[in-house]
């Protein structure tokens, strides 16, 4: 039974000074191709995902400060009505 160790090419860059600068470049060469294959949106679709963002987040804005008031006011009647503070 052998224990020899076979390193895969690209598992493992030689270390120190050089072999970082090889790691990093290999790194920014692998970034530059998967940007290559990334599809970007359209103006038009990047602008109508906006608007359903801005709208929702003021729906729900709207919709908490509602239930924020409810609760309030509930909390309120209930410490006069049974004596709290």
């Amino acid at each position: 039974m052998s224990t020899e160790i076979i390193e895969q090419p690209g598992e493992r860059a030689p270390s120190g000074p050089l072999g970082w600068w090889q790691r990093a470049g290999e790194f920014f060469s692998e970034v530059r191709n998967e940007m290559k294959r990334v599809t970007w949106p359209s103006q038009r679709e990047v602008y109508a995902t906006t608007v359903v963002v801005i709208l929702t987040s003021v729906f729900f804005g709207v919709y908490l400060f509602g239930v924020d008031l409810l609760f309030g006011r509930a909390a309120e009647w209930v410490f006069r009505r049974f004596g709290g503070a």
